[in-house]
């Protein structure tokens, strides 16, 4: 193992930008993500992510 003398730096957990949330989903529209889930090989937590900056981005409020 090589030290060059530099710290290890550990941010805590939680600070990654993300936060923690709990949302109720129907339980259809969670098995349609379980199942692309298992198709596509992301987490459930990687898929909803992606839908949720997608749907942020092209939302239209009128």
């Amino acid at each position: 193992m090589i030290d060059n003398g530099e710290p290890l730096r550990i941010k805590r957990k939680g600070e990654d930008g993300y936060k923690l949330i709990s949302v109720r989903i129907r339980e259809d529209t969670l098995s349609a993500l379980d199942k692309m889930a298992a198709e596509t090989r992301y987490s459930r937590n990687e898929l909803i992510n992606l839908i949720l900056e997608h749907g942020v981005k092209n939302i239209i409020i009128e």
